[in-house]
């Protein structure tokens, strides 16, 4: 759903979108953009590498490619803020090198309008600029200091764009709380477009007791929540689906008649599979959130150790008891699925 877009600047122009390499989460957000850009006449072109091309490639096999270095952003197993301090050098040297990218292949190709999705450098003063955020507010470890200074960073870049579109509600009624609406706003148009998801309520019949659990997230820490869940699951006496969160790769897990593992599932296998739980296990990642808004079912958020942003995100999504949520370190599946039974799981607010 993308209705609150006017694609009135947009309709029929010859554009590129490019989603940040940071999970999937931001390739998986821009699908109903971009369907929404195909609807409206318009020449879209894609832009990335590695897991973000292949979903994306999967889901729109005819639309043009061309390849665009990530961040590249590696993770440590503790210190993980440090850890991207230590990168900012790096980040900032990928941002330049994007920019001067964006104004070649627009001096080659003819683009009229560029989407970004979190990265700061897709921008160009000659033709209309998108960025896509749902944090305008950066939260820290370090206290209030270190996010004024965060949010002053990010809306210096922010302010090189045309426009800005927030994927939240306007109101009260919102997912991501103070990320997506802080006390000052940047300079540019801001705009708040709604929750944006790949997937839709269908008639599909859940089943009871039945799990789907999504990995997702950057290593190391994917693959050490997947070893809890591989060790826990193998006991759980209902059935399951795990989704490891690894298109293209080849190594696999072997299922189990009850339990079933898949390294990627399409936009619609996915879309089914959640129906059909009566739980679902995910990272409290923000387009993870959204497509659980968008289906409105019961899920167990586990916070990627260390990254702030889904932390609050699942703090205060649990507050307004949409989802319940649990540290990776004390996770037990019995345990998890035990206080999910008894929370009062409300969607009231995302009808």
């Amino acid at each position: 759903m993308v209705s609150k877009i006017n694609m009135t600047a947009l309709a029929g122009k010859k554009l590129l979108l490019a989603p940040l390499d940071w999970g999937l989460g931001h390739a998986t957000r821009c699908v109903p953009i971009i369907r929404s850009l195909l609807e409206n006449g318009c020449e879209v072109w894609l832009a990335g590498e590695g897991a973000q091309e292949k979903l994306l490639r999967e889901e729109f096999p005819r639309l043009s490619f061309l390849p665009l270095k990530g961040y590249r952003i590696k993770y440590g197993k503790r210190n993980f803020t440090g850890k991207l301090l230590m990168q900012l050098p790096s980040i900032l040297k990928t941002i330049k090198e994007e920019n001067n990218w964006l104004k070649a292949v627009v001096a080659q190709h003819g683009f009229e309008a560029v989407i970004s999705d979190n990265r700061y450098g897709l921008y160009h003063e000659k033709i209309f600029s998108v960025f896509i955020t749902h944090q305008l507010c950066v939260k820290s470890p370090f206290g209030k200091w270190s996010e004024n200074f965060l949010q002053r960073w990010n809306y210096k870049f922010i302010n090189r764009f045309s426009e800005c579109w927030i994927p939240d509600e306007e109101g009260e009624n919102n997912l991501a709380g103070e990320l997506s609406h802080p006390a000052k706003l940047p300079l540019v148009p801001v705009k708040y477009i709604g929750t944006l998801s790949r997937f839709q309520k269908k008639d599909v019949a859940e089943i009871k007791n039945h799990l789907l659990v999504i990995l997702s997230g950057p290593e190391p820490q994917r693959t050490i929540f997947e070893n809890k869940i591989v060790d826990e699951i193998a006991h759980y006496p209902a059935t399951a689906v795990v989704v490891r969160g690894l298109p293209g790769d080849k190594n696999i897990i072997p299922s189990a008649n009850s339990i079933r593992f898949f390294n990627h599932l399409s936009a619609a296998e996915l879309n089914e599979e959640a129906l059909k739980a009566e739980f679902i296990i995910c990272r409290s990642g923000y387009s993870t959130l959204m497509d659980i808004a968008a289906l409105q079912k019961k899920s167990i958020l586990i916070p990627t150790p260390g990254q702030t942003e889904q932390q609050y995100l699942a703090g205060y999504l649990q507050e307004k008891q949409f989802a319940l949520s649990f540290s990776q370190k004390s996770f037990s599946l019995q345990q998890v699925l035990d206080a999910a039974k008894k929370f009062n799981y409300t969607f009231s607010s995302y009808n």
